[in-house]
């Protein structure tokens, strides 16, 4: 990935969550620094939280690049402004924005375009980009006409302007091979697929049998696979087990606070509300539900306060990046689930025959279980699926491995699936749901982590 970013001008790289793709970008840019060969600053598209943490997390992870100053281009307009002004200064090689803001972005630069190299990262989010440069039937003079979603039109105006680019997807068509056009017009501006969307229909697709959609002719795949081999990667990674992806979020300072008060005092309060915990496994539960986001205030009554949403944001860029693929998300405590049903309408739990059937056929984007209801016996959701998100984490090592089996590598070999099986853990930073998962990583017992636990923090 690394050679292929370097010595490929504008290249796109399809490898899923886990192989690494962000880390081998990051090693391109530096070498690409130390030969000369990019001298402005990089700009990375990305969801929100992706551009917020993932980026600028990674950055921190390795000693090449631990030096670097991150400009995130997020959060309200002044402090938008304010990190656009150190990139315009030249104070960071990289800096970050959400596809969201590319309009203002725009907007705020009026022409001026101080990037060197454009990293799309999650580029099927250009996927609907329908426009490109045309030819004045007069004039002769060639001209930019945009079309599609905003953000892509507005990107459209600069992307050959950017002496660099890369797009990043592990799912580069996720709804089939129309999908990739747009993001292969950033590339080279419709030099292998066409120069319009519609010159690309025509020679590779035909009108499906009901007068509105497509599909593709019988050798269109392995045509449109061959134009765009120069400067696509695709990148497999050969797994016999599944793919571990740790996702480690960090508290609001007012969550982390109350949490550190359960932990030392086994109470705080929440929205006036004394919670508190009997004794010191009451306390270890309490800790949990605050890692997760909300926590019970009378575990008879089942009354509960959320306290935080960052583990459903992180969630939403799971999902979004499975491109269509089913996630099955693994829950602990009843709140979960009803803060995952309202944040995700229309996901599906799977505690109901309805809903176990409804997934078994293929049925919606995101289903909720929980691994005491998911284990032994429970079979073909990996007809659809083989992705799964634990939201959060219990210490039963046996459930843990149970509802990972069934997407897992196993099921997917019987299911006739040739394809890698990702397990995301949501982990809270600095909180008990670091010693769960020591417990699931290295089965080690409760009693001995929790014991080290305290020895640590004493």
């Amino acid at each position: 990935m690394i050679d292929h970013a370097c010595e490929v001008v504008r290249a796109g790289q399809w490898a899923g969550m886990g192989t690494g793709k962000t880390s081998a970008t990051l090693a391109a840019l530096d070498l690409l620094h130390l030969c000369g060969e990019v001298t402005r600053p990089a700009l990375v598209i990305a969801p929100k939280r992706v551009a917020e943490h993932t980026w600028p997390d990674e950055v921190k992870k390795w000693d090449f690049c631990a030096g670097w100053q991150v400009d995130t281009i997020l959060g309200t307009p002044a402090e938008r402004l304010a990190a656009l002004g150190r990139v315009r200064r030249g104070g960071s090689p990289l800096a970050t924005i959400n596809y969201e803001n590319l309009p203002w972005l725009l907007e705020k630069l009026d022409g001026d375009w101080p990037f060197g190299m454009v990293i799309a990262d999650e580029s099927t989010k250009l996927k609907s980009f329908r426009g490109g440069f045309r030819t004045h039937p007069t004039t002769g003079k060639t001209y930019y006409q945009g079309g599609g979603s905003t953000r892509a039109r507005a990107l459209g105006r600069v992307a050959h302007r950017t002496p660099r680019w890369i797009n990043l997807t592990g799912t580069p068509s996720p709804n089939g091979l129309q999908d990739l056009w747009g993001q292969g017009w950033f590339l080279d501006a419709g030099q292998r697929l066409g120069r319009t969307f519609e010159s690309f229909k025509e020679r590779w697709f035909q009108k499906s049998f009901d007068g509105f959609s497509i599909d593709p002719l019988p050798f269109a795949q392995e045509q449109i696979e061959t134009a765009i081999r120069d400067i696509c990667l695709t990148t497999e990674v050969d797994v016999e087990d599944h793919v571990k992806n740790v996702i480690y979020v960090e508290l609001p300072a007012k969550a982390r606070a109350q949490y550190r008060e359960m932990e030392r005092k086994m109470w705080t309060e929440i929205k006036a509300v004394g919670i508190e915990a009997a004794n010191a496994a009451a306390r270890t539960g309490k800790c949990g539900q605050l890692a997760s986001g909300a926590v019970y205030d009378n575990e008879e009554e089942r009354k509960w306060h959320e306290v935080h949403d960052v583990k459903l944001v992180a969630l939403g860029s799971i999902i979004e990046e499975a491109a269509g693929a089913p996630v099955l998300v693994a829950y602990n405590w009843r709140h979960d689930l009803e803060r995952l049903q309202r944040t995700f309408p229309n996901g599906i739990d799977l505690s109901t025959p309805v809903g176990l059937r409804r997934a078994k056929a293929g049925e919606g984007r995101v289903w909720f279980a929980h691994p005491a209801s998911l284990g032994h016996g429970v079979d073909g959701l990996q007809e659809h699926s083989h992705e799964l998100a634990f939201f959060s984490l219990d210490w039963n090592l046996e459930e843990h491995d149970q509802i990972i089996e069934r997407v897992g590598p196993m099921r997917q070999q019987q299911a006739g699936k040739n394809r890698r099986v990702f397990v995301h853990y949501l982990v809270a930073a600095g909180t008990v749901d670091e010693l769960k998962l020591e417990r699931l990583n290295t089965k080690r017992s409760v009693q001995q982590i929790m014991l080290d636990a305290m020895k640590r923090n004493t």
